[in-house]
């Protein structure tokens, strides 16, 4: 009788032990997530390679870091770009890199500026903008919603450039046609000339050579689109 009650005994501490009770904080809050991770490259020449500041102060470097602080990972960022490249040489150059991947997930496109520095034509760079354009939607799989394109700075607002005003003519002329091809295939522009337009009221957003733009200007172009850049990459 004795041993009987004590299986008894036994079989229901068992079973008190074992009950799922809820706790009392209720369940566990997710991990934080890992920044997504995204393809970036980026085409174009000067303005894009950042000619005289560091590698870090490139403007897609700083769009990088920028978006990263957002929660939002753009690697690899790879660079098609050269001082003193204009359109068709940045055609050839894309052709000359057989490392770049087939399709990214971002692309941006910033040429021009030394097509109208040394006079060509501008029906040529009109020509030559929409095949560079084409070639940024295909490296963008198709999507056009993941290419944006930038505007040509104006180097009149430089201690080069000197305040020309045939200068700024002629950027206005260049960036009327990209923007014109850029919002019929419905792509994302952002207008950056406006703040190259301070250069000379502000030296600190010139570089060191007097020419090209400092990594603070860089900045504040990276600044005026990096929001609209996260909402792409989110979508």
């Amino acid at each position: 009788m004795r041993y009987l009650s004590f299986l008894l005994a036994v079989t229901l501490l068992w079973t008190c032990n074992t009950t799922e009770y809820p706790s009392p904080q209720g369940p566990l809050p997710p991990l934080p997530e890992e920044p997504g991770s995204f393809s970036y490259l980026a085409l174009g020449d000067s303005y894009t390679i950042g000619e005289r500041v560091p590698e870090r102060e490139r403007y897609p470097n700083q769009l990088a870091d920028s978006l990263k602080l957002r929660g939002i990972d753009l690697t690899p960022v790879d660079i098609v770009a050269r001082t003193g490249w204009t359109t068709n040489e940045l055609n050839d150059g894309i052709d000359a890199r057989s490392d770049l991947q087939g399709t990214y997930d971002l692309v941006s496109l910033l040429i021009g500026v030394n097509n109208q520095f040394r006079g060509w034509p501008i029906d040529e760079y009109e020509e030559e903008f929409q095949q560079l354009l084409d070639r940024a939607i295909e490296f963008a799989g198709g999507e056009k919603d993941r290419v944006f394109i930038v505007s040509i700075p104006d180097y009149a607002f430089t201690p080069y450039g000197g305040g020309r005003s045939e200068i700024s003519e002629g950027i206005d002329a260049f960036n009327a046609v990209n923007r014109m091809i850029t919002e019929e295939y419905e792509i994302s522009y952002f207008d950056i000339t406006p703040i190259s337009r301070e250069g000379l009221d502000k030296p600190e957003l010139v570089a060191t050579d007097g020419l090209h733009p400092s990594g603070a200007q860089y900045a504040r172009w990276v600044s005026s689109f990096v929001e609209s850049i996260k909402e792409k990459l989110e979508e």
